[in-house]
């Protein structure tokens, strides 16, 4: 048996997660709020999820692209602009949008009503960078662009553009 398949038997005693609607670590970025709702630590890291609620008029994190991690959007509400290299996207309610590695994105809410996604990262890794920019804001130093690039390099990301 190879390595890969004994890492995706069924654990023998499996620990259940359950993360209730007051429940997870909190994040605030700016505009955003965001609840993790697993951090990786139950899935073995193959996986992360969060829930985010963007303010209206919102803008996202610069267009960047990631190495070694897929991105999933899941739209609960309202309206997200997806920006794909040069295309935009709005999308509503319902929509999915999974961006593999190394794909340029970057998303914002240009809407008057919030908007809140529930995001996938498989893997975890990317959880530790909203952490690291919460730090930031908690230090009282802006959460300017390169503070945002500084952060992604750390986790595998950069920017889909010269950040000059």
């Amino acid at each position: 048996m190879t390595e890969e398949a004994r890492t995706s038997e069924p654990q023998t005693d499996p620990a259940v997660s359950v993360v209730g609607p007051g429940d997870g670590e909190t994040i605030i970025l700016g505009t955003t709020r965001m609840r993790v709702l697993e951090d990786g630590s139950h899935t073995g890291h193959r996986l992360a999820i969060a829930e985010s609620v963007l303010a209206p008029h919102t803008q996202g994190p610069p267009q960047h692209r990631h190495a070694r991690h897929d991105e999933g959007f899941y739209v609960l509400s309202g309206t997200v602009r997806f920006t794909v290299g040069d295309e935009d996207y709005d999308a509503t309610a319902g929509t999915l949008v999974m961006v593999p590695p190394g794909t340029p994105h970057t998303f914002a809410n240009p809407t008057d009503q919030p908007a809140v996604l529930l995001s996938t990262f498989t893997p975890d890794l990317y959880v530790q960078y909203f952490r690291d920019l919460q730090a930031v804001l908690a230090d009282g130093r802006p959460l300017t662009r390169q503070a945002n690039i500084d952060a992604m390099s750390r986790y595998a990301t950069e920017p889909a553009t010269d950040p000059a």
